[in-house]
């Protein structure tokens, strides 16, 4: 999954209205999130906002657990923000995957709604493993703004839960995808 990655969008996506708009950071997001994505050894994850209020925040949660005294008091938590990239827009990691890896990536939308043409997660870990690199989109509020769904390569089918709420935090999104994608695994 070394050519698989990550980008949490907080820019553009919607809000409950279904308007346009730009989502705050959460700590919480990125700490789990990029442990998520040590845990199943992504290359990257990416957090793409274009405030540079959010933008200083995170650098600052970014420095204290890479270089600072988070650094040395969990070890496993800097490995894992040490996947955080930092970018304004997805334009941006989008270039910054394509210079890292040699070619465009293939972008995979999120979304807790079914459409027509989703696929399955086993067609996804498929193109996870297939050696291209890979990038999963996932929005912050109530998801990935019209526009981020419609320029994506493809679009992978929501998470099914067992009634009519389908409304997970976006990390625990991730870890469930990511998890799925991965490969299968026995029972133990």
């Amino acid at each position: 999954m070394q050519k698989v990655a990550v980008a949490l969008i907080h820019h553009p996506v919607v809000d409950k209205n279904g308007q346009t708009m730009t989502a705050a950071v959460t700590a919480l997001d990125l700490h789990d999130i990029a442990r998520a994505a040590r845990t199943f050894g992504l290359g990257a994850f990416y957090v793409v906002t274009p405030l540079q209020d959010q933008q200083i925040l995170v650098r600052q949660i970014i420095d204290h657990w890479v270089t600072g005294y988070g650094s040395h008091y969990n070890p496993d938590r800097q490995a894992a923000l040490a996947l955080i990239r930092l970018k304004p827009s997805l334009a941006a990691v989008i270039d910054d995957l394509a210079q890292a890896q040699g070619r465009r990536p293939r972008t995979v939308v999120t979304s807790a709604r079914l459409a027509q043409g989703d696929l399955s997660y086993a067609q996804v870990r498929a193109l996870a493993s297939d050696g291209r690199p890979l990038l999963l989109l996932f929005g912050t509020a109530w998801g990935l703004a019209p526009e981020v769904l419609t320029e994506a390569d493809y679009r992978l089918a929501p998470i099914q839960g067992v009634g009519d709420y389908n409304h997970l935090a976006v990390r625990s999104a991730v870890s469930i995808i990511l998890d799925r994608i991965s490969g299968e695994r026995e029972e133990r």
